[in-house]
């Protein structure tokens, strides 16, 4: 079974962002389609490690940003590398601004906001995926969505040529570059860069 047939999977990538109380937070997710248009409801999945997942599941409000062509690395590393939990991602961040519900919405490197109250969330194991009720929505910019093809063969970094010694096994991450050296990558490895596990990892010769 070759794993990378889900890359062939055509999707977009989006910045999901939820408030509780005064503190905003966001991360990159890759699910978020229209399910249906009367009512005009979306669904979305966010991985449960993630902190804005624990917002949304308690708040039942979100924004979403959907990134577009002219983001960059910078965009993913700061909402994708990095958990709310230990450092405060809007802090220094001022590419934004608040729809109609309070939530931020990005506004460098997307072409559009969708703003939603969540009707229904179903656990599917490590992640949750929402149903939710669009509430509001805008168009920011005419520049076309970044899809995950996109985003892997224009504005992902290419990996640098591996760092270990001659004769050494590297295991690069597929999403962001990551290197770990050794012969076997642990089963429940998790990348601690941009948090994808081992099944995101290559085998590269040294």
């Amino acid at each position: 079974m070759d794993l990378k047939a889900m890359f062939n999977l055509s999707y977009g990538l989006f910045v999901l962002t939820a408030t509780d109380g005064a503190k905003d937070n966001g991360c990159i997710t890759n699910t978020c389609i229209q399910v249906t248009s009367e009512p005009n409801q979306i669904a979305f999945a966010v991985n449960k490690s993630n902190y804005t997942h624990d917002m949304v599941f308690k708040t039942r409000e979100f924004n979403i940003s959907i990134i577009s062509e002219d983001a960059s690395f910078d965009l993913f590393k700061h909402f994708g590398f990095q958990s709310g939990r230990d450092v405060d991602k809007f802090k220094d961040f001022t590419a934004f601004d608040r729809a109609a519900n309070g939530i931020p919405y990005i506004v460098s490197g997307t072409n559009a906001y969708i703003s939603g109250k969540v009707v229904s969330a179903l656990d599917i194991g490590t992640h949750t995926l929402f149903i939710a009720k669009v509430t509001d929505m805008n168009v920011l910019s005419q520049i076309p969505s970044a899809t995950y093809t996109y985003y892997q063969s224009n504005i992902k970094p290419k990996p640098q040529p591996a760092a270990a010694s001659a004769g050494k096994t590297v295991w690069r991450c597929t999403v962001c570059g990551y290197e770990y050296e050794g012969e076997e990558l642990p089963a429940d490895f998790i990348c601690p860069l941009c948090k994808h596990p081992a099944s995101d990892f290559e085998k590269v010769t040294v």
